[in-house]
């Protein structure tokens, strides 16, 4: 079905290709999983299956992409529509209608198909993806996770012989990334739809795949096999696999199913020993912000209702719940970019709302969901620069945070040509370089490698560690097991639970992390944590 022939890829006033003599084959009805770091190459890879690589991003490339018997290099993007279905990285950025339901037909409009036909898979697609609630609401309205489903839905509606999806789960709760891959594969299995997919998140993704393509970056060779083939030695690994290497395990488990048969062996050797606190170091400090019975929302419609929040120094404060809880407006009303209708809402001891932008920056910094909207200068040593000046903190300060997230990035890249993951990375770098007392993150790891992942965590672990406060808006349930000191749950814009990670987290199916479903009812919450037991009783247990 997609064939790679000899391909390399070169963008201008590049040495070093991004891909280079990639030879590839996917058969027909197989679910491909493409991984590697922040960076690598893949959305360079995926592009290239429907033409958008060179056609739209400009560059060179040699060598043959076919796609059910249509070179790539004869046929352009919108010659290849009909057989290929592509959902990029930002969801919002390909949408080309307001409303949900308008955006589901439009693809089909474009291919000229029936009105009772459109009708139909629209319904279908609905159903599918769990719109249908949604199908008359404003695009701009949706939650992140909102619109990468009817992104998702737009291209299904098209019944593609192929479906490319680029980070497809990244901005999903864990259920809902659950039921889209779910489907996926009913669509591979049922129906011999092609997928391949780039994905960061491998813990929800793996156990799907027929075959995991690696693109190691630098223009390495990309090579592809089983999961279990690729997963052996690889760097890249998902927390399942981390804890069989800990374990010993062989061959290596990719499901939480599989893992929790042969984990009784090792949950005797851990019973008894006291999982490690992830609490904050020294107890709760100063309060830095905190929301009181607020309400707020958009367009006259309450998003969040009468939500009580306090957040102290040293701590590190995972939001979560489902799409369209109303986590990012919290974030933003904690910022002064929604006021709301009523309730309180002080930030180092006054309103956000009413803070010019060099004050408001002491006070508080959010990286947002999309990165690029922090992102104006020409190159990234310029948005550094900037943001060194705006912070009033020493030169160089923003590019070494960068550099330690994302090594490797020339200064003369522009932002708009960087990875998702680094855009992200860079916005990250604009905002912990000036250490407001409270950083809001929103969705942090999008994009994000585990590498680049655990290097984010030893930032956050430093900063709380300073005497700041971290509040992060985050589906990613590894993320929060690695580094929050307590859990906030939000469901339709209330506060449902806040407590301690390992109280709110281990006995929740959709929040619950890798390792503490495989070791339940203990309450261990990461590789390493087990590591480190398994390490102590080696050594008490040596003669």
């Amino acid at each position: 079905m997609i064939e790679f022939d000899g391909v390399t890829i070169t963008f201008s006033g590049e040495s070093t290709p991004v891909l280079r003599d990639v030879t590839l084959a996917i058969p027909e009805g197989e679910l491909c999983l493409v991984v590697g770091r922040t960076g690598s190459g893949k959305t360079t890879l995926l592009r290239a299956i429907n033409g958008l690589v060179p056609h739209f991003s400009g560059g060179t490339l040699a060598g043959r992409v076919v796609v059910d018997g249509r070179d790539t290099r004869d046929h352009r993007p919108r010659d290849l529509a009909e057989v290929v279905g592509f959902v990029g990285q930002d969801p919002l950025a390909g949408f080309v209608t307001d409303t949900v339901e308008d955006e589901l037909a439009y693809g089909m409009e474009s291919l000229g198909l029936p009105a009772d036909v459109m009708r139909k898979r629209v319904e279908e697609t609905l159903d599918l993806l769990g719109l249908a609630e949604l199908r008359d609401r404003q695009l701009t309205d949706l939650s992140g996770g909102q619109q990468q489903r009817v992104a998702i839905g737009a291209v299904l509606t098209t019944h593609p012989r192929v479906l490319v999806l680029d980070e497809p789960t990244s901005a999903l709760d864990p259920l809902a990334a659950e039921e889209v891959l779910a489907t996926l594969q009913r669509l591979v299995h049922d129906l011999g739809l092609t997928v391949v997919l780039a994905e960061h998140r491998l813990e929800r993704v793996v156990q799907y795949a027929d075959r995991v393509v690696l693109v190691p970056g630098g223009g390495r060779p990309v090579s592809d096999g089983t999961p279990d083939e690729m997963l052996q030695h690889s760097p890249v690994a998902p927390p399942v696999v981390e804890l069989g290497r800990v374990a010993g395990w062989q061959p290596l488990p990719l499901s939480v199913r599989d893992a929790r048969r042969r984990a009784a062996p090792l949950r005797a050797l851990l019973d008894g020993l006291v999982p490690p606190g992830h609490e904050a170091a020294d107890g709760a400090g100063e309060v830095v912000a905190g929301l009181s019975d607020v309400v707020a929302g958009y367009r006259q419609v309450p998003v969040l209702k009468g939500v009580s929040v306090t957040l102290r120094g040293g701590e590190v404060v995972a939001l979560m719940g489902r799409n369209g809880a109303g986590k990012s407006t919290l974030l933003k009303t904690l910022v002064g970019m929604r006021k709301p209708s009523s309730g309180r809402v002080r930030v180092g001891g006054e309103d956000p709302a009413a803070l010019k932008p060099a004050r408001l920056l002491r006070h508080v910094g959010l990286v947002p969901q999309v990165p690029g909207d922090l992102l104006y200068e020409s190159t990234v040593a310029r948005e550094c620069t900037q943001a060194d000046k705006d912070a009033g903190v020493p030169s160089g300060t923003t590019v070494a945070l960068f550099e330690r997230l994302s090594p490797g990035v020339p200064p003369g890249q522009h932002p708009r040509d960087l990875s998702e993951g680094q855009r992200l990375t860079l916005a990250l770098a604009i905002v912990l370089a000036a250490r407001p007392p409270l950083v809001l993150l929103d969705e942090p790891t999008r994009g994000l490698d585990y590498t680049a992942k655990h290097r984010l965590v030893e930032i956050l672990r430093d900063l709380a560690s300073r005497g700041h406060a971290v509040m992060l808006a985050t589906h990613d349930v590894e993320l929060v097991a690695e580094v929050a000191t307590r859990v906030a749950v939000l469901a339709d814009g209330e506060v449902v639970a806040d407590g301690p990670v390992r109280d709110v987290v281990v006995s929740s199916p959709a929040f619950a992390p890798q390792v503490a479903k495989i070791l339940a009812p203990q309450t261990w919450l990461t590789p390493t944590d087990v590591a480190v037991a398994l390490a102590g009783v080696t050594t008490v247990s040596r003669p």
